[in-house]
């Protein structure tokens, strides 16, 4: 999978985690225990796949830049 993706659907993920718990406060939705665990899992899970993506653009533009330096 793209790096790209991954930081898009991992933002996704954060912005739910933090949407979910407004919505909770602002109580436009009942607050349930599966819930809660949700908004916390989503919001793991943004994180990670953002550090993810985030490292696989680092590896692939560290990588683009040796071959540069020893192709000249």
């Amino acid at each position: 999978m793209p790096f790209n993706r991954l930081v898009v659907i991992g933002f996704v993920c954060v912005l739910i985690g933090a949407v979910l718990p407004f919505a909770i406060v602002m109580r436009w939705v009942e607050s349930t225990f599966f819930l809660n665990f949700l908004a916390f899992g989503a919001s793991m899970v943004g994180i990670f796949l953002g550090v993810i993506g985030t490292a696989m653009y680092v590896g692939d533009s560290r990588r683009k830049r040796e071959n540069d330096w020893y192709e000249r």
